[in-house]
């Protein structure tokens, strides 16, 4: 769910509200952070751990709004993907006989995002 439009919308229970967009980001071609609103559950998830870790780093504890996340956009949405990939595989094995010709494994190099 990505929300540009209304920044003061209600986050619905069991929602958190993130700010993805790195500072420099915003002077390039005119992108601007984009808030998206992320189920909790990604809060345990090891890879959102690593990103939670590097926003501590960037921008402490304590900031105003939304939780901001020091990541480019393709970045977030590789890794929710990944995160949405995984948690779909594990929750249901009758779907993973639909795509078991499908072998959606990533290069190594995507592991280690660039800017996450």
């Amino acid at each position: 769910m990505q929300e540009d439009h209304n920044k003061k919308m209600k986050v619905k229970k069991g929602w958190l509200a993130v700010q993805v967009g790195l500072e420099d980001e915003s002077s390039e071609e005119g992108s601007t952070p984009q808030r998206f609103v992320i189920p909790i559950s990604y809060l345990y998830h090891p890879l959102f751990k690593r990103l939670l870790d590097k926003a501590y780093e960037v921008y402490g504890y304590h900031t105003d709004g939304p939780l901001k996340l020091p990541c480019s956009i393709d970045d977030f949405l590789h890794l929710r993907w990944r995160i949405e990939k995984e948690s779909n595989h594990h929750g249901a094995a009758s779907h993973h006989n639909h795509h078991s010709h499908h072998n959606h494994r990533l290069p190594h190099a995507l592991y280690n995002f660039h800017s996450c």
